[in-house]
Formats: structure tokens, C-alpha cells, sequence
């Protein structure tokens, strides 16, 4: 993937939310609206181009610590080096804001979800027992199987 390709804008609060990306990696609008408004939200576009292909939203945990509570991309353009290259954006806009850490949870059975983050320097460090099922009204199921845990995973910046 060419870097060149793509840019990465905030959007500015008051302006419509991409919930048909964000609804890529969060079952729900109800389960996205209860992180999306204390956040802030990025779009993934190419250049000169005015449709978003990914989205990703940030929420800030503690001086030090920043959280990637969604963060997806359209589905054709998956395993070209665009989610890396926005987890490189990330990076760098925690590291302009002074985080030390950034934080994400994935479901415990996504092992691809969890070796793209692992590709990409994270490491894993704890797991939030039950989090599929206390926090979303009716079971997730992903690939067959009812999704239970959340795998937490950081990179120390």
C-alpha cells in the first residue's frame, strides 16, 4: 500500500458519524453511542476522494492512556496495509497528545483480529471475563461461536 494513497481526518463534532464503518466492528448503533460521543472520531479516505473507507475512534481512559474503542475498514480493502497504516496514524496522534499507552479489546476467539494487533506491536494483558454478554442485550455470534470474552491488548508508546 502506497501511505500516499490515504489521509486521515478528525471529524469535527456536529458532523454526521460514518455508523455504516463504524457498525463494521461494533454489533449495534446503542452499543457504538454509548463510547462514541466522549471520543473523538477519524475517517480513512484517499486522497481527493470524499467517501470514507475506514473509520477509527478514540477515547481517551487517563492522561497516560488512550483507548482504540473502534476501528474498521471496508471489507475489499482488508490485507493491503491499510488497518496498519492507520494503526501507524494512531500512534502518532497518541504520541502528539502525550499518551504513553494505547489500549484495545477484541474478542478472545478473533485470532485474526488479535495477530493484526499483535503484527502491529500490541501485546497482550488481560481479559475482561463476559464482556460479549454482559454489555450487548443478545448473543454475538462470530464464525459459530457465541462471542464471551474480550482479550485486552496495549503498545507502550
Amino acid at each position: 500500500m502506497n501511505n500516499t494513497e490515504y489521509e486521515i481526518v478528525r471529524l469535527q463534532p456536529g458532523r454526521s458519524l460514518p455508523f455504516h464503518l463504524l457498525l463494521l466492528a461494533d454489533e449495534t448503533v446503542e452499543a457504538i453511542e454509548k463510547y462514541i460521543y466522549i471520543g473523538d472520531v477519524y475517517i480513512v479516505k484517499q486522497k481527493d476522494a470524499t467517501a470514507a473507507v475506514g473509520a477509527f475512534a478514540l477515547c481517551k481512559i487517563s492522561v497516560a492512556e488512550v483507548e482504540i474503542k473502534n476501528i474498521a475498514l471496508l471489507e475489499p480493502l482488508q490485507g493491503q496495509g491499510i488497518g496498519s497504516y492507520m494503526i501507524n496514524e494512531i500512534k502518532r496522534i497518541a504520541i502528539a497528545h502525550h499518551y504513553k499507552r494505547i489500549i484495545v479489546g477484541t474478542p478472545d476467539n478473533s485470532s485474526r483480529l488479535i495477530r493484526f494487533y499483535e503484527k502491529n506491536g500490541f501485546i497482550r494483558y488481560a481479559v475482561r471475563k463476559d464482556f460479549f454478554i454482559k454489555n450487548y442485550p443478545t448473543p454475538i455470534i462470530e464464525n459459530g461461536f457465541v462471542l464471551r470474552n474480550m482479550v485486552m491488548l496495549k503498545l507502550d508508546l
